[in-house]
């Protein structure tokens, strides 16, 4: 395993290292996309090309965490940077991340875009997302940037859709009355839901749909 790159964060306990991905990882990178979504449309996850083409486009902007004693890349998370018009907020998954190439990265955007994260199941409850979401808001911090959105995936949704509407499902989450193992954990982190992304993804886990979140920099104006 080559050496490391300097930790942008460690972990409570020190076991995990938040670092800037490398090629070298490309490989583990895609078996975490593989472990996080397996419900998920074939052409709409990432691959080992597509996460070398990342680092090429925007190196900051992409996330691993690091096993420390083992050197295994256990989680990840990617970004870039872009314009948002909340008036017309609409939008699919693949048409905002360019079919996984990120070319559509606007290196003088003023919102950080999250196109990805995930963590491997057996390393799963500690705290890595949570690691991922707070070097993300670094990120957005150190660049001056207005804040984060993404388009949540409500995968717990699959379980109700029978029972209710998309709508009152992402309202009972917010209220904490439903535990959605996606939106729930953002919104922990600051996160607000902005509105719903109908046919955003390919994923029977959440019906197609997404959940346009944003947490915004307390740092800089609106």
């Amino acid at each position: 395993m080559p050496p490391l790159p300097e930790p942008l964060l460690l972990s409570p306990d020190g076991r995990f290292a938040v670092v800037q991905s490398q090629p070298w990882m490309a490989e583990a990178l895609e078996a975490i996309q593989e472990a996080s979504f397996p419900t998920l449309s074939r052409e709409e996850r990432m691959t080992r090309e597509h996460y070398l083409a990342h680092m090429r486009i925007f190196p900051e902007g992409q996330h691993a965490v690091v096993e420390r004693a083992t050197g295994k890349v256990v989680a990840c998370s990617t970004d870039f940077r872009t314009r948002v018009d909340f008036h017309h907020y609409l939008h699919r998954y693949l048409e905002a991340v360019a079919g996984n190439w990120l070319t559509r990265h606007d290196p003088e955007g003023d919102w950080l875009y999250g196109a990805d994260i995930g963590v491997l199941p057996e390393y799963r409850g500690q705290g890595l997302s949570k690691l991922l979401y707070q070097a993300r808001q670094n990120l957005v911090r150190r660049l001056g940037l207005k804040g984060h959105v993404a388009g949540s995936m409500p995968k717990g949704y699959h379980r109700y859709a029978q029972a209710m509407p998309i709508e009152e499902y992402v309202h009972r989450v917010v209220r904490e009355e439903l535990v959605d193992p996606v939106l729930s954990i953002q919104l922990k982190r600051g996160y607000r839901v902005y509105g719903i992304l109908p046919d955003y993804l390919e994923d029977p886990s959440c019906g197609n749909y997404g959940v346009f979140v944003v947490w915004r920099n307390p740092e800089v104006g609106w």
